[in-house]
């Protein structure tokens, strides 16, 4: 309680270990609520639980709650699990893909991500895992960063290919970028050209608390 009280005041480290892949990984006690973030930025229930929530209110609370089968490559702590069974009343099959164990070890043991019911985790590679897998979903949620780093295999074409190909009909992509100035408008339209007009709409939020952009994808 009293740790509670004083991080009203200060932020409260309570856990840093380092991370293969994060360089550091924290769990941070401010203004009475946990947050993990890595060395240079939040990675759940912080700003970036904000920028999710944002897209997942333009796909709307009614289309999600009808839908069978979210998948979210990139956990971390888990607040988009959260966000979506504890705001949007979902209670269909959830999965998430994390390539990072000690990050799922840490969701579990300060976020309680394990205690959700719909949940399942998958120990795996984004990239890999997307390309392999023989399943559909109605929503497919990328969150990829090491630290504050876009892989690039995010903006390749085989990878949107096979995101697209994992996609259900009448479904959504939401992907959150955050990318440096001088790289975001070539990286961002380059994405945005693998998917077709006839195919596709294209809602692209920018500026997002500052620093995301965020498109939200719809097929049909």
């Amino acid at each position: 309680m009293i740790k509670k009280i004083l991080s009203y005041l200060y932020p409260i480290v309570l856990h840093k270990e380092n991370s293969t892949t994060s360089n550091v990984l924290e769990v941070t006690l401010y203004n009475g609520k946990l947050l993990l973030d890595s060395k240079r930025t939040n990675y759940s229930y912080g700003a970036l639980q904000k920028v999710l929530r944002k897209g997942l209110l333009l796909i709307g609370k009614e289309r999600i709650q009808q839908m069978n089968n979210i998948l979210l490559l990139g956990v971390a702590g888990g607040s988009v699990a959260k966000t979506l069974v504890n705001e949007f009343n979902y209670t269909k099959k959830i999965t998430g893909v994390e390539i990072d164990a000690n990050i799922l070890q840490i969701a579990n043991v300060y976020f309680g991500l394990n205690k959700i019911e719909n949940f399942n985790c998958i120990i795996a590679d984004a990239q890999q895992f997307i390309h392999d897998s023989t399943e559909k979903f109605d929503l497919i949620i990328i969150d990829v960063f090491n630290d504050d780093k876009m892989p690039a295999f995010l903006f390749e074409k085989s990878f949107v290919e096979d995101c697209q190909s994992a996609l259900d009909k009448m479904g959504y992509i939401l992907f959150n970028t955050m990318l440096q100035a001088d790289e975001k408008e070539k990286f961002l339209n380059q994405y945005k050209s693998y998917f077709t007009k006839d195919r596709y709409e294209i809602i692209h939020l920018k500026n997002v608390e500052k620093h995301n952009d965020l498109l939200a994808i719809n097929s049909f």
